[in-house]
């Protein structure tokens, strides 16, 4: 199976790292959070993906590129006709294709525009600013299952804000920390599609959370896997530095491959 990742937004609430990259590129423990999360999905055996580009999608290009560079030892023999030599060759056996769909296409209208890469087949999606521990296995046993067109994980974000006991005449009765019952589900990205939900996307106008979900969830047509292990979005420079902080002191929850 393939899987699609959106990569193509502005990022403007991480502004003081996406004006120079694309979010998605912006590196937790020296690599992109974009192959954070592709190192998720590969540890599970899918290791072909479809990136949806847009804004500065060369930055996106150019990494993969020169990313058997960035794992293996090279020598640069500059007396044998400028030869290279890759020593010890450490690179995913990935395929990746990178598609620039556009700089100001909404995400429908992204997949839409990767169509004739992603095939007759399902394919996962998700959103290129996200990492979890989501067992990729079993949300896609899930959704062979139940035999949907979509089927979207869904968690429980945590709360930066403590809560207020109050009475019924506003009277503070205790101050507490917010927990899981006080907060509801919420798209947490880490889809299985099937192709035919692409018919739901009339152009690069549709923002896919919206009218197709919409539609289908109208239908009957989207199941939700619960996750309730870990999911963090990274929406802002608080965020990636939370990140940065539990990868550094081996702490990340979402890193379940071997080095």
């Amino acid at each position: 199976m393939k899987a699609v990742l959106l990569a193509g937004g502005f990022g403007t609430r991480i502004s003081e790292e996406s004006q120079f990259k694309p979010k998605p590129m912006v590196e937790i423990g020296g690599m992109p959070i974009l192959w954070h999360i592709m190192k998720l999905y590969s540890y599970y055996g899918v290791n072909e993906f479809i990136i949806c580009a847009g804004y500065k999608q060369h930055v996106i290009k150019e990494w993969f590129a020169d990313y058997f560079l960035h794992t293996s030892d090279i020598t640069f023999d500059f007396t044998q006709d400028d030869k290279i030599i890759v020593h010890n060759k450490r690179a995913e056996q990935w395929k990746v294709t990178v598609v620039d769909t556009g700089l100001n296409t909404m995400t429908g209208g992204r997949l839409k525009r990767v169509r004739d890469f992603i095939g007759d087949e399902p394919f996962f999606m998700t959103y290129g600013d996200g990492v979890s521990d989501v067992d990729i296995n079993a949300l896609y046993e899930f959704h062979k299952k139940n035999g949907r067109l979509a089927t979207m994980s869904a968690v429980k974000p945590e709360s930066r804000f403590g809560v207020l006991e109050l009475s019924k005449e506003n009277e503070v009765k205790a101050f507490r920390e917010k927990s899981d019952i006080d907060s509801g589900w919420i798209n947490a990205g880490f889809m299985v599609l099937e192709p035919k939900v692409l018919d739901y996307v009339k152009d690069d106008t549709i923002m896919f959370e919206r009218e197709p979900m919409e539609q289908l969830a109208k239908e009957g047509q989207i199941m939700c896997w619960k996750h309730n292990g870990f999911w963090q979005c990274m929406d802002t420079l608080r965020d990636k530095e939370k990140l940065e902080k539990l990868w550094s002191t081996n702490k990340a929850p979402w890193k379940v491959w071997k080095d």
